[in-house]
Parts: C-alpha cells; structure tokens; sequence
C-alpha cells in the first residue's frame, strides 16, 4: 500500500503563509476526492477542504478566501496553500482520500502548523 506523505507545516506569525503538500503514488490519478483535515489540541478531527475528481473544490467556512487546495497530477500531489492565517488555524493537518471504494493509502503523520499571535 503506498502511503501519503504531508509536509509543509511550520511555525509563522498571524498573518503569514504556508503551503502544505501531501503526495503518495497514484494520488492524483485515483479519481478520489483529495481532502484535508486538521486536528487541534483538545479537539475533534476538522474537515478543512476537498478537491474533487472535476478538479471542483470545497472549504469549510473558516478558511473560505484564504486557503486554496489545488492537486498537480505530473506530481502527484495535492496542496493547501494557506494564507492569512489565525492562531485558530493552529492544528496537525493531515490528508485523506474520499469517494473511492477500493483504493486505499495508509495514512501519514500529519504535518503541524502553529500560528503565533
């Protein structure tokens, strides 16, 4: 089983941007929905955003005009670019497929973004 592999998270000011990445083999040739979640301390696992098979995109309302999630199929990796972020965003974003019955990736570890104020 391949496994997804994110990075990209760090430590920035409010304000600042980050662009995460996630990738695996064949990621972007499943024809899966390719979605991003977000755990914070104490809380309950977030769905942040997915792309879809159509290349449409979704975003919960929090980050609605600042992130973007996009996927580069030669690359076969999706991203979230996240731009003026919040101490709010501050959480462990991980990736996942969706949509798919029958593919299946083990999951990574998640890369951590903290936001300062």
């Amino acid at each position: 089983l391949g496994q997804l592999v994110e990075s990209g998270g760090g430590s920035v000011q409010a304000g600042g941007s980050l662009r995460l990445s996630c990738t695996a083999p064949g990621l972007t040739y499943s024809n899966c929905a390719l979605d991003w979640y977000r755990t914070a301390a104490g809380k309950q696992r977030e769905w942040v955003s997915s792309i879809y098979r159509n290349d449409t995109t979704n975003y919960v309302d929090s980050v609605k005009g600042r992130f973007t999630i996009s996927k580069d199929k030669p690359k076969d990796t999706v991203y979230l670019q996240m731009n003026s972020l919040k101490p709010e965003d501050t959480a462990m974003y991980s990736c996942t497929i969706s949509f798919c019955p029958g593919v299946y990736y083990l999951p990574g570890q998640g890369t951590q973004v903290t936001v300062s104020s």
